[in-house]
């Protein structure tokens, strides 16, 4: 349930049930969600497409403007469905020569005006609570595929299991889109770290970034979730939101992760960043980007 939704049952102010539910987390009897609380324990459900919208959207823009500074002019990406993923492309219009393959309606239509971008839209069924083309007509149209990069959303994202979705259908489209790229780019606000739903999208040895917002100095659970990330190879860029709630680093729009704290290179990829908790920085990327994409494109 929202706050909103909360106060009004009970009725008393946001402040007040913000209060409460803080102290029912603390005690075990929830678990605190942005804008909201769930049952605690289990698996989340998934919400629809008017729910999300309304949540957590400064963290949702901030992790978009860093997520659209990762891609290059004549890329060649796939971008999943999802609330976030929206927002990306809502900045990718700008990169000329880009070409984009989704299964997402609400993608495609964020990309419909750009000139000077080429999308490419998968087949299937559509799935009306995401808008997303779904089903054997979106995996098949997937086959024999191959781009740089993959941005995906989800429900949840643990260290242990990785990104997943309470959707089967939409989990196994995820998987086809992850199997076309090279590298693999997790789009999730802190809401969403640690928490854990049916359908295994994306396994964490596969993710190669993941971009995030600051956690909230009391989120334990978030700051704990993004070290065992790092300990996993994947590498970490957090995004500001400019509300100042975090304590973190704040990137205006567009602007590069921050770049320290280099570790050894894990299962091929560049290094892995680690990350210090609320307040502190992320570890990145150790060799030029640019040398990257030229090697990409060589091949």
């Amino acid at each position: 349930m929202s706050l909103r939704e909360l106060a009004r049952v009970v009725q008393t102010s946001e402040v007040t049930v913000r209060r409460d539910v803080r102290a029912l987390e603390a005690e075990g009897l929830l678990d605190r969600r942005h804008g909201g609380a769930v049952l605690p324990g289990g698996f989340t459900r998934e919400s629809g497409f008017p729910q999300k919208s309304h949540l957590a959207t400064a963290e949702k823009t901030a992790i978009a403007d860093v997520a659209a500074s990762l891609v290059e002019e004549g890329e060649a990406i796939v971008v999943g469905a999802g609330t976030t993923t929206q927002e990306l492309a809502r900045r990718l219009a700008r990169v000329p020569g880009l070409t984009v393959v989704t299964n997402s309606l609400l993608v495609a239509q964020a990309l419909a005006h750009a000139n000077r971008v080429e999308v490419v839209m998968t087949g299937g069924t559509l799935r009306g609570s995401n808008y997303a083309l779904v089903g054997s007509g979106a995996e098949q149209s997937l086959q024999g595929l191959r781009v740089s990069r993959a941005f995906l959303s989800g429900s949840g994202l643990t260290a242990e299991r990785g990104l997943s979705t309470s959707n089967m259908l939409s989990a196994s489209v995820d998987r086809a889109l992850v199997q076309a790229a090279a590298e693999v780019v997790v789009l999730a606000d802190h809401t969403k770290l640690g928490s854990d739903t049916m359908f295994q999208t994306v396994p964490t040895d596969v993710i190669t970034r993941l971009v995030t917002d600051e956690p909230p100095a009391h989120d334990d659970r978030a700051a704990t979730e993004l070290q065992a990330l790092a300990d996993q190879g994947v590498q970490i860029a957090v995004a500001g939101t400019g509300q100042g709630q975090g304590g973190g680093d704040q990137h205006p729009p567009g602007a590069r992760p921050r770049r320290d704290m280099p570790l050894p290179v894990q299962r091929g990829r560049m290094a892995a960043g680690q990350y210090r908790g609320p307040g502190g920085a992320m570890a990145a990327e150790t060799m030029e980007r640019t040398a990257r994409v030229a090697d990409m494109r060589r091949r």
